[in-house]
């Protein structure tokens, strides 16, 4: 029976910084970029508790916790900033959001 490494741990949060990388290159709307943000903070999460589980430590797992801090206020002030622009600009594509004081 196969068992699960940390190098699998490795690779699902490659994918998933990857995955959101890519989305926030790549997207326009600001939404999606913010949800690929969220994914490349989840493939961090990953990694640190991938490391914190293999050196047998909890700093990993503890930074853990101020990234999911950092995410929920990423969230709020994000979606501040989105629903400003589209009552604004009425669109929440990223090309609108170059003058938000007109």
């Amino acid at each position: 029976m196969n068992t699960i490494t940390p190098h699998h741990f490795l690779i699902l949060a490659f994918l998933l910084f990857g995955v959101g990388f890519l989305g926030v290159v790549i997207r326009r709307n600001v939404l999606l970029v913010l949800m690929s943000l969220e994914l490349m903070l989840n493939g961090i999460n990953v990694a640190l508790v991938a490391f914190s589980r293999a050196g047998a430590n909890l700093d990993g797992s503890i930074f853990v916790f101020f990234i999911m801090t950092v995410a929920a206020a990423e969230v709020s002030v994000g979606l501040a900033l989105l629903v400003a622009l589209y009552k604004k600009r009425k669109s929440i594509f990223t090309e609108d959001m170059n003058l938000l004081g007109n």
